[in-house]
């Protein structure tokens, strides 16, 4: 395999999408990030998220709506698209995402899903915006009060984070700054975007020499330095982000970043934590192929990185349908995401 066999091809769409369509509308197991103020709030996952209820968990569930949508997109003629049609409709209803933007709005909610949820839905929302289909046309309609509600949560939270968080799980903030600028180039969200890009200077501008030997973490399923890199190279200039990534990480273009440029090893798949490091394999690769995409041709960090990112694809993409759901039912994603992420 070349990095140029790193496509998404019509049979591997066909493959992602049967994953998904086994999981989004599956409730159980489920497990709920829900903070309870009475019994009455007692209730079933699809009682709380009625458009988001399956998928193990909100966030999986969302993302999981996206690559539908973006398999529609990409392949309007897959076996699957009628099954696929048939979820959406099912559960992005007007009546469903009206109850989930009134979740947002409840008490105690304001760090739901903060901010790797908000990013997947704002790229739902992105996902279905200029889409020419009298379908996609409605889901969006139906959407914008929950997208207008993690907007809303995008620009009161992010002038308080004073410090961002440095994880390689759900609250990295490089992650939800790269898909809410994303979002909001896409469409055309003046503020949101100028908020992201200062944030983002303010936070990494000024990084250097990152300690690439303490990647990776045993349950990281995002790498810390690639996932801000990935984030700077959207918001720099193409030239001032290549002086920047040379100093961010110096050891990358000598290929001496080991514990960086090798896929982390899994040692069990059945663990909800330890598959994580499928997921990071994948996300590094998408990293790695669209930071390679901003740099010089011939330079010496490019080769690394495409060397690298294919070996993380090569040790990922056989593991997707691993027969587990703990990771069935999310990987789906994050592999078309690497598959049509940014390439040289």
């Amino acid at each position: 395999m070349s990095i140029s066999d790193l496509e998404l091809t019509a049979e591997r769409a066909s493959s992602f999408a049967r994953l998904v369509l086994k999981s989004l509308q599956r409730e159980y197991p489920n497990k709920l990030d829900h903070v309870l103020h009475s019994a009455e709030e007692v209730q079933t996952p699809r009682a709380l998220h009625p458009a988001f209820y399956g998928c193990f968990d909100w966030h999986s569930a969302v993302h999981g709506h996206w690559l539908l949508v973006h398999l529609l997109r990409r392949f309007p003629d897959l076996p699957e698209v009628p099954a696929a049609r048939e979820a959406l409709n099912a559960n992005l209803t007007q009546e469903n995402l009206l109850a989930e933007a009134a979740y947002f709005r409840q008490p105690q909610r304001q760090s739901f899903e903060r901010t790797y949820g908000w990013a997947w839905l704002l790229k739902l929302d992105e996902a279905l915006s200029g889409w020419d289909n009298a379908e996609g046309e409605r889901w969006r309609q139906h959407l914008q009060p929950l997208s207008e509600a993690v907007v809303a949560r995008y620009l009161s939270f992010l002038p308080k984070q004073n410090y961002p968080i440095r994880t390689g799980v759900h609250p990295n903030t490089a992650f939800g700054l790269a898909f809410a600028w994303d979002y909001a180039r896409t469409v055309g969200h003046n503020a949101l975007a100028t908020l992201v890009e200062e944030r983002s200077k303010t936070y990494y501008l000024a990084d250097a020499d990152y300690p690439s030997r303490w990647e990776p973490g045993g349950e990281d399923f995002l790498s810390p330095a690639l996932m801000e890199a990935d984030l700077m190279r959207r918001v720099l200039p193409t030239e001032v982000f290549q002086g920047w990534f040379a100093r961010f990480l110096p050891d990358v273009a000598a290929g001496q970043a080991s514990t960086l440029l090798e896929p982390a090893h899994v040692s069990d798949r059945s663990d909800p934590k330890m598959v994580h490091l499928d997921g990071l394999n994948l996300s590094r690769a998408w990293c790695m192929r669209s930071i390679v995409a901003a740099l010089p041709p011939g330079s010496a960090t490019r080769e690394v990185l495409k060397a690298s990112a294919l070996r993380h694809a090569e040790a990922a993409l056989p593991h997707v349908a691993s027969g587990d759901y703990v990771g069935e039912h999310w990987l789906a994603t994050f592999a078309v995401y690497m598959l049509t992420s940014p390439t040289p």
